[in-house]
Formats: C-alpha cells, sequence, structure tokens
C-alpha cells in the first residue's frame, strides 16, 4: 500500500512539473535564447575590444618609430585619431607626445585634448588625477588663479599621490606672482600632509625657511 502510494505522489510529481514547463515554455526558451545571445554577444564584443586595442597599439607604436619633422603632420593626425579612441593607455601617451615635441602650438587645441581623457576617456583615478595635473602644469603660465584652483580641486580636495604636488604648483604659482600669504598657505598644506614624498617635502620646507620665513 505505501508503495503504491509512493508510486502515485511521484507521478503526480512528475505530471505538476511537467505541466509547469509546458505552461512556461516559452518563457523559458525565450530566457534561454537571451541568455545565449546575451553569451555570444559578451564574447564577440570583448573579441571586438581585444583586436581594437592591438590596432591602436600598432598604430601609436608605428607611428611613433616611423616619427619624423617631415611627417610631423601625418604624426599629429594619427595620434589625435588614438587620442579620440579613449584608450586609457594609448590614448594618455599620444598626448604626451604631442606635448613633449610641440606638435600642436595652440593650446586651446591641446587643453580640448586633455578635457577628451579627463572627461571621456576611462582613465584609472591616479592616471587621471595625473592627466589633470599635467593640464594645469601645461596651463600655469598664463591661467588666472581661480582656473587653476578649479582644475586642480579633483586632486587637492582628494587622497590622491597627485595631491602634494598640485599643493606645490599652487604654491610656486602664488610665490612667482608675488602673493607671498597665499603661498606660504599652500606649502604649509605640504608640510602637514600624510602623504608628501620626500622631494615634495623638503622643497616645500626650504622654500618655507629661505624666501617665506616671517
Amino acid at each position: 500500500m505505501d508503495e503504491d502510494l509512493a508510486i502515485i505522489n511521484t507521478n503526480t510529481r512528475n505530471e505538476k512539473i511537467k505541466k509547469f514547463f509546458l505552461k512556461y515554455k516559452k518563457i523559458f526558451t525565450i530566457f534561454i535564447t537571451v541568455s545565449i545571445v546575451s553569451l555570444i554577444s559578451f564574447f564577440l564584443y570583448t573579441e571586438f575590444k581585444k583586436r581594437e586595442k592591438i590596432k591602436i597599439s600598432n598604430l601609436f607604436n608605428s607611428t611613433i618609430i616611423n616619427y619624423s619633422k617631415i611627417n610631423k603632420i601625418q604624426t599629429t593626425k594619427n595620434l589625435i585619431n588614438i587620442i579620440n579612441k579613449k584608450d586609457p593607455t594609448y590614448s594618455t601617451l599620444s598626448l604626451y607626445f604631442v606635448i613633449d615635441n610641440k606638435l600642436i602650438e595652440e593650446k586651446k587645441r591641446i587643453n580640448l585634448l586633455f578635457d577628451i581623457l579627463i572627461n571621456s576617456t576611462p582613465l584609472e583615478s591616479e592616471i587621471k588625477n595625473l592627466v589633470i595635473y599635467k593640464k594645469a602644469l601645461f596651463n600655469v603660465d598664463n591661467i588666472e588663479e581661480n582656473e587653476l584652483l578649479k582644475t586642480l580641486k579633483p586632486i587637492t580636495n582628494s587622497e590622491s599621490i597627485w595631491k602634494p604636488h598640485a599643493l606645490y604648483l599652487i604654491a610656486e604659482y602664488f610665490y612667482f606672482k608675488d602673493e607671498k600669504q597665499k603661498s606660504k598657505d599652500f606649502f604649509n598644506q605640504i608640510i602637514n600632509s600624510n602623504n608628501a614624498n620626500s622631494d615634495i617635502l623638503q622643497k616645500a620646507q626650504k622654500r618655507l625657511s629661505r624666501d617665506l620665513s616671517d
């Protein structure tokens, strides 16, 4: 008797499972199809990004290797193209090469390229802070006080490893504008910071003791 009940219960359970799958067959089919398509799309996208990275790398390397004053225009065009690709590695290196070799003279154009890196390229936080610092350094000779402070604010309001460098740049900016108290305030921020490297710290202490002592 118990065996018969067990068989009946098993058959009933199997029948319920069968009806459940039949009832939701369409939903399961859609779910499985979407999952398969998503998986394929993911692998295709990953492969595409990998190939795109290789193409960008090859273009950057060939451009740098073949660079000369004769092909300056084509070099510049290639590097701007790479910057516009918004690649975390090669877009940054391309802008540095443009600046170091003075391929573009107009500061406005350089600043637009900086903005592509800062605002639109998926950089790691400290790499992004370095790019922000380099933008401020690039413009420091002809920038207004408010603009310099605004540019460096993402760094000075953080605990970035580049914060002491940003503070030092601001302090020197005010020192050469003969705004000694403002300069002193920023040098003191370096002295009181927890992550200033020894070189920056020594420079700040030297400036305070030699040129800004009361």
